[in-house]
């Protein structure tokens, strides 16, 4: 699978949003919180959820978006069949890029191991 991030990988529709929201996979820490779906496709997309309430600097709600990217990128071949949204939670502000990466791919592993991707 490719290690890029295009455009079709990316979830933008609000009815996929809520379907996601409304899914029954869950991982979460005092940081982030990760909601999961099956998708019905070959490939995982990511949407992200970072409001301004918790990140008010534009500078470093764009930093944590590229850091989740990067993560979801390098994993995406472990997410097959999965929409999946990034949720910043109000302990993100106390965390920095090496463990939120830690984070990130530990939750990842664990959505590879207990949600059921659609065939």
């Amino acid at each position: 699978m490719s290690q890029s991030f295009p455009p079709h990988l990316r979830l933008n529709q609000a009815a996929d949003f809520e379907r996601v929201f409304q899914g029954t996979c869950k991982v979460e820490d005092e940081a982030l919180l990760l909601l999961a779906s099956p998708n019905g496709l070959d490939h995982p997309r990511l949407g992200l959820a970072i409001s301004k309430r918790r990140l008010p600097r534009a500078v470093a709600r764009n930093r944590l978006k590229r850091v989740i990217r990067e993560s979801f990128r390098k994993h995406q071949s472990l997410l097959k069949g999965l929409d999946i949204v990034a949720v910043a939670r109000k302990g993100i502000r106390t965390k920095n890029r090496a463990q939120i990466f830690e984070a990130l791919e530990r939750h990842w592993l664990t959505l590879s191991k207990t949600c059921k991707p659609s065939s």
